[in-house]
């Protein structure tokens, strides 16, 4: 019989070791972080800490000439950080990660390289399509930090910006009820033998709960309407105080608003925050009350809010004075500046660590839903529908 003859030869045949995955290498990143030109934006997204940081991690950093005016850092802080302090825009850009707090305009987007890692606010309803082709074009991968929810469903940023906006809100109304401006000379707060202030809020969120936190602080008197009992409820358990809180219904509403001195409009829709407070009601107001439309950045919850800048912050209807200025943050760009620092440093340390964007948004579920585009692919589905644009989900393009 005749010997047959294997295909393989021996050493084919022994069985071999496992191949395990290696780790990849540390990545070093190449960040830049330009000049506001946003319109009153002063904030900036590192701090000279937070550079520092990076920096001492092997990251490199170019920082744009004046970009921490706004917040009172120099060039000399972030330069004795480790950074590099850039007169050019272009180089700024020409980075391969680029953190801004506004969306780049058009012709920023153009200074930017292709294939590069974009962080920095969505502000949808401020965007139109051509924003979103120009990404695409230069196959940009872009994450919204304003969309960057963790595991336990919070969005950390926005959670942030909203503490601010809450303590912003009792801290300003408390200014403009002063007759140095152009409020009726009322103290916000609660001395002896003087009735207390009595302050009306319009939601029971993460704004609400650090407004009404300050306003007890002073002493005021606090209403909370919302039509969330789950909300309600939760509010009075994180404050530990016992106020009162009410459903939205628009006889009890305008009976607080008859009496009260303040009203904070801190509530949100899935598209434009819904009016809550008429004109009417409005009307019916004491002189000299003051509104704080802190949904103004969704289109506002009073029929006779209209937007207002931080130079020119306020306007008067039917005698109530309106704070109706988007971005109430920005107006603490230090804190707030800070605040996004902490968020982003961790973040960046860690993309580094793994050795790039891909790498770690395979496995940071909070950077995947923070991501919008990936290499120049639409992957939110919500800004698909909004803009008609071809849409693909973000677990068939990382594997």
């Amino acid at each position: 019989m005749a010997k047959q003859i294997s295909p393989f030869s021996k050493e084919e045949l022994l069985p071999l070791p496992e191949m395990l995955e290696i780790k990849k290498q540390k990545d070093e990143l190449y960040i830049g972080i330009p000049k506001e030109t946003h319109f009153e934006e002063k904030r900036i997204c590192l701090t000279p800490s937070a550079v520092e940081a990076l920096t001492a991690n092997g990251h490199r950093i170019v920082v744009e000439s004046g970009a921490g005016d706004g917040t009172n850092f120099t060039d000399t802080e972030y330069a004795e950080a480790g950074a590099k302090i850039s007169y050019n825009p272009n180089d700024v850009f020409a980075c391969n990660i680029v953190l801004k707090i506004e969306p780049p305009s058009l012709d920023e987007i153009k200074m930017m390289n292709p294939q590069c890692v974009l962080f920095s606010a969505m502000q949808i309803k401020t965007q139109n399509k051509n924003y979103f082709k120009a990404l695409a074009k230069k196959r940009i991968t872009a994450i919204a930090f304003d969309y960057i929810q963790d595991s336990h469903g919070v969005y950390p940023l926005v959670k942030s910006l909203s503490e601010i906006a809450g303590i912003a809100a009792i801290l300003i109304a408390s200014e403009l009820m002063n007759n140095s401006n152009v409020g009726n000379g009322l103290l916000l707060g609660n001395i002896g033998g003087v009735p207390p202030s009595k302050v009306v809020i319009i939601g029971a969120g993460t704004v609400a709960e650090f407004a009404a936190r300050s306003a007890l602080g002073l002493g005021a008197n606090v209403e909370v309407f919302d039509n969330s009992l789950t909300k309600l409820r939760s509010l009075q358990h994180k404050l530990n105080f016992p106020i009162s809180t009410s459903t939205l219904q628009p006889k009890n509403l305008l009976k607080s608003l008859v009496e009260c001195d303040v009203v904070i409009g801190a509530i949100r829709g899935k598209t434009r925050t819904p009016v809550i407070v008429t004109e009417t009601m409005v009307e019916q107001m004491k002189d000299g009350a003051v509104v704080i439309d802190v949904s103004i950045d969704n289109g506002g919850c009073f029929e006779t809010s209209e937007v207002t800048t931080h130079s020119n912050s306020t306007i008067v209807k039917h005698g109530v004075i309106h704070y109706c200025v988007p971005n109430i943050p920005s107006r603490y760009s230090r804190t707030a500046s800070v605040s996004i620092s902490n968020i982003f440093t961790p973040y960046l340390l860690n993309i580094g660590e793994e050795g790039g964007i891909e790498n770690t948004a395979r496995f940071d579920k909070s950077l995947q839903k923070g991501m919008y585009f990936y290499h120049g692919i639409l992957t939110n589905k919500t800004i698909a529908d909004w803009f008609s644009l071809p849409f693909t989900d973000i677990n068939l393009l990382i594997f």
